[in-house]
């Protein structure tokens, strides 16, 4: 008796494989690094609340510190945007583990980046341990003040959404589906394989 013949396509690719954790890992460590050392620069040379102009009308720097989440809301319950924060790196460090898309794991790596360094806040920043206040002070024009952490998790959400709506999956297939509807190549069908239609009639 032996055995058959493993599908190639039913597994990722070797090329598929590498540089993919070390790519999110570096994405999310530089996130973090760029947070906290702006953070470290804000709380030294900024004054609370007065406005740094950078560009005019277009961007300053205003220090405050931030106990809820956006645009202050949740002021009261600091501790509980700890616990989701918490479970958010969690959940994405555990997610990179089925990843075998460069896209998505620079995705995630941009959301784990930014969460640890707004968790790192709320971990060890003033008034006390898992109820710190977030640092933020870059403004711009009619929106929240916010940090280089929080451009991190939009950009690596605004990347998940947009793999998700083109059909891509972790592990770098398509489930999107070409015309009659049958699976185009390299969409989680392997090439040459026998459509629907040809299923049917054998």
């Amino acid at each position: 008796m032996t055995d058959r013949p493993r599908d190639p396509a039913a597994r990722p690719a070797p090329a598929a494989r590498r540089g993919v954790l070390p790519l999110a890992v570096g994405a999310a460590l530089l996130v973090y690094a760029l947070d906290q050392l702006t953070k470290w620069w804000a709380v030294a040379r900024l004054v609370p609340g007065v406005r740094v102009p950078v560009v005019d009308g277009l961007l300053w720097w205003q220090f405050i510190r931030n106990p809820g989440a956006a645009f202050s809301l949740g002021e009261d319950i600091t501790w509980v945007f700890t616990l989701v924060m918490a479970v958010v790196s969690v959940a994405v460090a555990l997610t990179l583990r089925r990843v075998r898309s460069r896209a998505w794991a620079l995705a995630l790596g941009l959301v784990l980046g930014g969460a640890l360094g707004n968790l790192t806040d709320r971990l060890l920043r003033e008034p006390g341990f898992g109820v710190g206040h977030v640092v933020d002070f870059i403004a711009v024009p009619r929106f929240a003040i916010f940090n280089v952490a929080d451009c991190g998790v939009v950009v690596g959400v605004g990347l998940v959404v947009l793999l998700t709506l083109l059909g891509r999956e972790l592990d770098g297939t398509r489930t999107g589906r070409g015309a009659g509807g049958t699976a185009a190549p390299g969409d989680g069908q392997p090439a040459g394989a026998p459509g629907p239609e040809e299923q049917a009639r054998g």
